[in-house]
């Protein structure tokens, strides 16, 4: 106040009054292509980071000292048998040969002095080729992958006392995808490669300069790919940047200063698994996987050797990285290390009781689920699932398939009945038309079942672990309305491997980054694939859901790829079916016969293998199927000897006609009644009926009139007539058939049926995979010939007509016509004998019929698809070519036509025309794949109303034709005569199995687990056409209770049975019901 005057306020500042100097906008895009520079081998190798990634390296003798013995031919043999080799001197720079051959290595390593004090050490080895290495006295350590992945292998402290020390190492020669011919992994191999070995070193690691590779690259990882708009993104690019201008060649003191730099972004604690201890919300969750292909571009041989080296190398990841949890499917490859690999068997046990090794998926193998038998899905959960509880104590609960060709609409009810609630597959991210919508969602099956399915949005199963895999964890999740969180599924894989060290540390990063800065989505490494489950399974009400079939939009041609393996995978299932019906009845009949369960088990588990999901799908090499043609060789011929027991047992021997030594008896072990014409020599006939195991044979009566004729009417022109049906052929070609009790024509005039087509079949990449929609463009007749009579008997008339496919190929078409069966119907059957030596051509058979459905009808496991015959929409047009089983049927109302096969699985219904796929020619990775001879069989079935048991019935009956067995005149057959069980009632019930319990006291085996007192038998049901069915079990059996089961064979609620043993069933559509009768 008054006369006081306020000091001015003294402005101090740093900011220059003048600009010192200019300073430019960086020039974004090239200071991020620096940044490989940085950590790339190349021209800056000797003055990057690289340059400092080694504190010495030792090589060569007497610090490295090789000697080599080479197995014989393409033996694998064992560390035993090479033990016993004789070994002479070998050196880096060498190349050893040919591909698939093995090539064993003694090393001799001494640490020298200057080395034996440095931080980390290890024994570094590159044969571009895979390995193991093992101790001096047979233990498996780890595998080595080749090619400079892999490579390195950790000295124990042991070895650091100057002193000698011996390894071995088990070098084979073929890379981690094969040995394919070029630089394309599908193609097929070639036999005559050789693998250089190019590194055998002791090596000294700066570890301070391997964490800062790591760190640079996941922050260049951000830099590159966060969007330029956010600050994150130019926070990472400063920070490396930064890391790389404050490097100094030679300079350790400048490594730790990088590595302090990098904690600006990723955080302090990356270098342990304290980087997870944040407790931050996540939204990815790691798991570690190694998927190893049981074959595909290597034989199963090879397979085994994959597992020991990938699951070795697991096992000691598990040892330096606590957070790390792995899990691995497929009980065959337990099995196979468990025989093979003892040591490495026990380090997983210790493993999974740790809670680190996570055995999932239930099943077998990782199988097709397209082709095999609703009763071949069974076992593979039923073999998976004992494996599992035998060997670890526990059951899986999640169904693990991330790489087979399709989802077949029974399989949550089926994995529901396996004690599993939760499937993964990843798959269908391939799909080339449509982009399946859901990421996470209930998938539900045609009986209604369903199960938590889950996608990981990062789309592979073989993550590399990527900054982007993490990022695309959230980006393309399509599911995040209901539920944000994803597993990211990690490790090499296909050809094994499974996570290494450095996906380990640069997940750790990736959490640092989300925990330090954010943007990226949260990844969580430590918990289970049951954990992350269990937290969807909470949401399980407000998840969307998918009804029926995950249909696969690719690989459509592995319906039809290799078909001999095809017939095979068919005739096995059959023929099991038969031999345990006909064995179970065997060991309650008689004493002296004991159920061949250790039997049933090898050859259930071969044909399962076989089933692998690029075996039976026709996608392996020719390696592999030499491989299964082998195995079910002995698979048939085990079933021809235990046939030859069960006849014992029966008192029955096979036919054999003209001896006089005993009645012709029929085999009939499908459950309903059977009559059917039955050859018994060249010149005598039978007539087979019953409902029983057994069957009279009749004679054959003639009529005055015969019962089926042919006769050509006109040049080129062939009429065959039954009771039912008439035919005209017309060069090869089924121009008329006429429903004669109707009166209808089923073929459109001017249309021609039976005809041969061929489309050429030239797919974008996967030869032996894929058919594209444009090679529906390319088709063709294949013209017939002139046609001929070629049967006139009293039972059954044929003609036959040759066609001229190329220069190479030619095919022979028989129509039949049988005598019909009062109360059967009569079907035309075609035998096709084809010579076939193609190059990517695809050939099919039409059948145009006068029918009309927007729908048709395909036999899958224990029920039917229903499929689109239009193209309205791309979803539709995409399934131009699907999967059937023995029937595919167009029916409209009152009126419909099947066609059967005995061994075929690719089909189409385009309109009103139904398309068989009878044989492909791809040449790759198999180069004679399907080369050769074929017969094929299929059938036309006109039905009057719809699709019913009449056609169910008969694609059994086509694919199982009743057996002739004689019996001494002297033997009392009437008790077989009538089948033992029985399921009376709604003929859409199927009784589809009939087999004794696994636990049973005089059939177990497995000590492991309990076996159960006294006998059962477990039969098993299903309801084929999807309508509510009732129905009625007897049987002779002395039946004490019965209890429904899961298809493990675990009881569940006891059923209500009468003084006879007999109890009624209601299934809903399309269910499967298995029962325990204990006796």
């Amino acid at each position: 106040m008054g006369g006081e005057t306020a000091k001015p306020k003294v402005v101090s500042t740093e900011y220059p009054i003048r600009a010192p100097a200019p300073v430019g906008k960086r020039i974004t895009h090239i200071y991020k292509e620096r940044i490989t520079q940085f950590y790339s081998t190349g021209q800056w190798e000797k003055r990057n980071l690289l340059a400092m990634m080694y504190e010495g390296v030792a090589s060569g003798p007497p610090h490295v000292q090789l000697s080599t013995w080479a197995a014989p031919g393409l033996s694998r043999p064992t560390f035993e048998e090479a033990m016993a080799g004789e070994y002479k001197p070998a050196s880096v720079g060498q190349s050893f040969g040919p591909s698939w051959s093995t090539h064993w290595f003694k090393v001799v390593l001494r640490v020298p002095t200057d080395l034996q004090d440095k931080e980390h050490l290890e024994f570094q080895w590159d044969s571009n080729s895979e390995g193991m290495v093992w101790t001096d006295d047979g233990k498996p350590l780890q595998g080595l992958t080749g090619g400079g992945e892999r490579v390195e292998w950790i000295l124990p402290k042991s070895f650091r006392d100057g002193k000698e020390h011996t390894i071995y190492i088990e070098m084979a020669c073929n890379s981690m995808f094969g040995n394919p011919t070029g630089g394309d992994t599908i193609q097929p191999p070639d036999p005559n490669k050789s693998f250089q070995l190019v590194k055998a070193d002791i090596c000294a690691v700066n570890l301070d300069a391997r964490q800062l590779w790591i760190d640079t690259w996941i922050i260049g990882d951000a830099a590159r790919e966060f969007p330029e708009d956010s600050w994150e993104q130019h926070k990472a690019l400063n920070v490396v940047t930064d890391i790389i201008d404050s490097y100094v060649l030679g300079d350790k003191e400048s490594l730790k200063k990088c590595r302090k730099i990098a904690q600006e972004y990723i955080g302090a604690n990356v270098d342990s698994s304290k980087v997870y201890d944040s407790g931050l919300p996540s939204q990815v969750f790691g798991i570690g996987h190694c998927h190893i292909d049981t074959c595909w571009l290597w034989p199963w041989a090879e397979t085994k050797r994959k597992v020991a080296r990938s699951w070795s190398n697991q096992c000691g990841l598990m040892d330096r990285y606590p957070e790390l949890n792995f899990a691995c499917s497929q009980a065959q490859q337990y099995k196979w290390l468990k025989t093979l690999y003892p040591y490495a068997f026990d380090r997983v046990k210790q493993k999974v009781k740790e809670r680190r090794f996570h055995p999932i998926g239930g099943s077998w193998v990782e199988h097709d689920t397209n082709m095999p038998s609703g009763e071949s899905l069974v076992r593979q959960f039923l073999y998976g699932q004992r494996f599992f509880e035998s060997n670890f104590g526990e059951r899986c609960r999640t169904f693990w398939l991330p790489d087979t060709f399709g989802y077949s609409s029974q399989l949550p009810q089926i994995c529901r009945l396996a004690g599993m609630d939760r499937f993964l597959t990843q798959k269908l991210s391939w799909n080339n038309i449509n982009n399946f919508p859901h990421t996470t969602f209930n998938w539900v099956s045609l009986d209604g079942s369903q199960v938590i399915c889950h996608m990981p949005p990062a789309e592979t199963y073989t993550s590399e672990a990527e900054f982007g895999d993490v990022r695309r964890s959230v980006t393309q999740h399509k599911s995040m309305d209901q539920d944000h969180t994803s597993l990211l599924v990690f490790g090499k894989g296909d050809g094994g491997g499974g996570p290494t060290w450095q996906h380990i540390e640069k997940l750790r990063r990736c959490r640092g980054i989300s925990d330090q800065v954010g943007l990226l989505p949260r990844v969580h490494l430590g918990n289970t694939v049951d954990d992350f489950f269990d937290k969807l399974q909470e949401k399980a009400n407000t998840l969307v859901t998918w009804y029926g079939e995950l249909y696969f939009e690719l690989h459509r041609g592995t319906y039809t790829t290799q078909a001999n393996n095809k017939r095979n995978n068919r005739e096995s299932e059959f023929m099991l079916r038969e031999l345990e019906l006909l064995a179970t009845v065997a060991s309650l009949k008689s004493s002296s016969y004991k159920y061949p369960k250790p039997e049933f088990d090898e050859m259930w588990e071969a044909v399962l293998l076989c089933q692998f999901h690029d075996c039976l799908p026709g996608s392996a090499i020719e390696m592999c199927y030499d491989d299964s043609d082998e195995l079910y060789a002995k698979v048939f011929q085990m079933g021809k000897d235990i046939y030859k027991g069960i006849y014992k047992a029966f008192g029955v021997t096979e036919w054999e006609a003209g001896t006089g030594i005993g009645e012709p008896i029929a085999l009939n072990t499908l459950p309903w009644h059977r009559k059917e014409i039955v050859e018994l020599s060249d010149t005598a006939l039978g007539v087979a009926c019953g409902s029983g195991l057994l069957a009279n044979v009749q004679p054959f009566k003639t009529r005055t009139t015969k019962a089926v004729t042919v006769q050509e009417v006109r040049e080129g022109v062939f009429i065959m007539q039954n009771d039912q049906l008439t035919v005209q052929v017309e060069d090869g070609n089924v121009t008329s058939l006429v429903d004669r009790k109707t009166g209808r024509e089923i073929i459109p005039k001017g249309e021609k049926a039976n005809q041969l087509v061929i489309f050429d079949d030239k797919p974008l990449y996967w030869q032996a995979w894929d058919v594209e929609v444009y090679h529906l463009d390319t088709r063709k007749v294949v013209p017939y010939g002139k046609t001929k009579i070629l049967e006139d008997k009293e039972h059954r008339v044929s003609v036959l007509t040759e066609a001229i496919i190329s220069d190479n190929s030619r095919i022979q078409t028989i129509l039949s016509l049988s005598a019909a069966i009062k109360g059967q119907q009569s079907y035309v059957e075609c035998t096709a004998n084809v010579d076939w030596y193609e190059t990517m051509k695809f050939l099919k058979v039409e059948f145009p019929v006068d029918i009309r459905n927007t729908e048709a009808s395909y036999e899958t496991q224990y029920g039917i698809v229903k499929r689109p015959t239009h193209y309205n929409t791309t979803w539709d047009m995409a399934k131009f070519e699907v999967c059937c089983h023995k029937f595919a049927d167009l029916s409209e109302h009152g009126y419909g036509v099947s066609v059967l096969n005995d061994s075929k699985y690719g089909f189409a219904t385009c309109g009103s025309l139904m398309r068989l796929s009878l044989l492909r020619s791809p040449k790759a990775p198999d180069a004679h794949a399907d080369m050769g001879k074929h017969a094929i069989r299929w059938a036309i079935l006109p039905h009057q109303g719809d699709l019913s048991a009449t056609t169910v019935r008969a694609g059994y009956n086509f694919n199982h034709r009743m057996k002739i067995v004689q019996a001494p005149k002297t033997l009392d057959v009437s008790k077989l005569m009538t089948n033992p069980v029985e399921l009376k009632g709604d003929d859409t019930l199927i009784l589809d199995c009939v087999k004794r319990g696994e636990d049973d006291e005089d059939v177990s085996y497995d000590s492991s687990i309990p076996a159960r007192k006294g006998r059962s038998v477990i039969i098993r049901i299903y309801e084929s056409l999807g309508g509510r069915s009732t129905g009625t079990i007897t049987t002779t059996w002395d039946v004490k209770k019965v209890f429904k089961t899961n298809i493990l064979e675990d009881d569940g609620e006891q059923i209500e049975i009468d003084k006879d043993g007999a109890f009624s069933v209601t299934l809903k559509p399309f269910e499967v019901a298995t029962y325990r009768l204990q006796l």
